[in-house]
């Protein structure tokens, strides 16, 4: 039976992130943390026509046993699940007392919304992608960034020496980043200041240009590229560019460090249905209509980019990649599963994701909060659910 989550009557500023804390602290972080305000501007909010369907009923096996969504949306720890077909809402579910006008943590489905701002960018040649970091961030010259493209960002195949690959080990740099970008307080005094200190002081361990390995800290450079050819600080450019244009129902937060860098790469906090419009946006190719009036958002052709098969991402990605999706690679941000087809998601730890599903023309957003930061049977489940909703609707 589902229950109201309360607030722990010791939680704080140190240790909100993690369980069993984190269950209500992803919906309360503007109360625990520096935040900075996403407006979504005075414009109409664009409709979700609801067209309800029970699908909790649906049924898929997976690891060699049967399951209803229902079952999987439990097991996963799920706080709200969202889905649009055909730019209808068929599926609305909270659990646990989570609201529709509730803000939540999207940790790194943030990166996706990043790259998104950056496309506006690249659409107006502000961005250049085969420019160097430095040719648009000058303060970042004779650092190890020199020599990286916006592409190697982009694709997370830079050579920075960032180790992200335990976070059971609160030594790791993707532990360490949380302290430095302001997600908690401060216990280690010895680490940089701020993030752009960090991210001039980082080496790298190898050549731009390699595999991809998954580093939060290029997001964050990101970041520093869209607040210097923008001309602003992130929130304001993010709110203007694109919140304010999708229909937004509410203001987003982002979370910023002790000098009031974004953390991009995984500090954004937004409601559900305001994920899911921002989801629709992106299956539509950047395009957004309201009462009647339509709007490119983001250039087309920055969506295109994901669904334009580049063997050379497809080998850089193949240690990571599923015998499922032969084709798989990460671009722009996105996690994706088959190019051509257009099926790719932003996800984020603790059971983040927005998953874009062109074949069933299906949007779907579900936040959850794991009690380990990755749960890769977590995460398997849900990743089988979702294709299996898919495959239904595709039907």
């Amino acid at each position: 039976m589902s229950e109201v989550v309360v607030r722990p009557a010791n939680v704080g500023e140190v240790n909100w992130i993690d369980a069993p804390y984190n269950r209500w602290a992803f919906r309360h972080v503007r109360e625990l943390t520096r935040t900075a305000r996403i407006s979504r501007g005075d414009g109409p909010v664009r409709p979700l026509p609801d067209a309800p369907s029970d699908l909790t009923r649906l049924t898929f096996v997976h690891d060699g046993r049967p399951w209803t969504l229902r079952e999987a949306l439990d097991a996963s720890r799920t706080d709200a699940y969202l889905v649009l077909h055909d730019g209808e809402l068929i599926t609305e579910a909270y659990f646990d007392g989570f609201r529709p006008d509730d803000t939540h943590l999207l940790m790194s489905v943030s990166k996706s919304l990043t790259s998104v701002l950056a496309g506006v960018y690249v659409g107006r040649r502000l961005i250049e992608l085969d420019a160097t970091v430095p040719e648009h961030v000058p303060g970042l010259r004779g650092t190890s960034w020199d020599g990286c493209t916006i592409e190697h960002l982009l694709a997370m195949r830079t050579g920075t020496d960032f180790d992200e690959d335990d976070y059971a080990n609160p030594e790791s740099a993707g532990c360490l980043i949380e302290e430095v970008s302001g997600y908690v307080q401060r216990t280690r005094h010895h680490l940089p200041a701020d993030t752009p200190t960090w991210i001039r002081q980082l080496p790298n361990v190898r050549d731009h240009g390699g595999p991809f390995q998954y580093r939060s800290i290029i997001t964050d450079v990101l970041a520093w590229v869209i607040e210097s050819v923008g001309q602003g600080r992130f929130h304001e450019l993010f709110g203007s560019e694109v919140w304010s244009r999708i229909g937004a129902e509410h203001d987003a937060d982002i979370i910023v460090d002790q000098s009031g860098f974004p953390v991009a790469e995984g500090g954004i906090c937004a409601t559900a249905r305001d994920l899911l419009r921002f989801g629709q946006m992106v299956l539509d190719d950047g395009r957004v209509e309201i009462g009647g009036t339509v709007e490119q958002v983001v250039p087309a052709s920055w969506f295109g980019r994901i669904r334009d098969r580049q063997q050379d991402l497809i080998d850089a990605y193949a240690s990571y990649a599923d015998a499922a999706f032969p084709d798989a690679c990460y671009r722009d941000m996105w996690w994706v599963d088959d190019p051509v087809s257009g099926i790719f998601s932003a996800n984020g730890i603790n059971g983040q994701h927005l998953t874009i599903h062109h074949p069933s023309r299906t949007v779907i957003a579900k936040l959850s909060v794991w009690p380990d930061r990755m749960d890769e049977s977590a995460y398997a489940l849900s990743h089988a659910a979702t294709l299996a909703l898919c495959a239904e609707l595709t039907g």
